[in-house]
């Protein structure tokens, strides 16, 4: 028996799996270096669902993207927490004078320059002292459905935030994000691109119109 005839072999369905994953992860490192290269509105990075990523579908974006511009008005300033997919949106709709930032774990998020700041919701208090109560609206995300995520996740809301904050979170997270946060639920119902089978919520401690028609 040669040694070619002991090599374990792929059956023709793994290698084509094993094909696409090459293949989609070269698109991505092209995308990526599109980004650096100065055209980062190309970036669009896939979920990592290991890091619990989930995009939101395009309407959902665009939603909590114009109701963030206006609450905070021409020159508010937006800190959107593990919610990267709103703070691309707002990249999209926001005027020069808005200022919108992106704290976020996944590094791949750093092509937006001095916009990202990594964020661990693990060590809440782990941000810059200057960004202490500097933010009209807080958008946050917290990655896990657990009450540990978000009960470190409202840390960092409230040294972040003036006052007004947007929550998307499972609906069964209701209570806690009221006790914590004051935040109720809004009649808008978050969605993701590629689905989520938790029933998805959003939060407010403000006033909403836009999120409660």
């Amino acid at each position: 028996m040669s040694e070619s005839d002991e090599e374990p072999q792929l059956s023709s369905h793994a290698l084509a799996a094993l094909q696409q994953f090459y293949k989609e992860k070269q698109e991505q490192e092209e995308k990526f270096n599109l980004a650096l290269s100065g055209n980062i509105e190309e970036f669009q990075p896939q979920e990592d669902w290991q890091l619990s990523q989930f995009w939101y579908d395009n309407k959902t974006a665009e939603t909590l993207a114009k109701e963030a511009l206006s609450i905070v008005g021409d020159k508010g300033r937006i800190a959107c927490l593990s919610s990267p997919t709103v703070y691309k949106k707002l990249r999209e709709l926001k005027g020069d004078s808005v200022d919108v930032k992106c704290l976020e774990y996944d590094t791949r998020f750093q092509v937006y320059g001095e916009d990202f700041i990594f964020y661990d919701y693990n060590e809440p208090l782990r941000v810059d002292a200057a960004l202490q109560n500097q933010f009209d609206l807080v958008i946050a995300d917290p990655p896990f459905l657990s009450e540990e995520c978000l009960c470190k996740t409202a840390i960092t809301i409230k040294f972040l935030a003036k006052d007004k904050l947007i929550l998307c979170t499972g609906f069964v997270m209701a209570d806690l994000a009221k006790r914590l946060l004051k935040a109720v639920p809004c009649k808008f119902e978050p969605r993701h691109a590629n689905g989520l089978q938790n029933q998805f919520s959003c939060y407010v401690n403000y006033d909403s119109v836009l999120l409660n028609t």
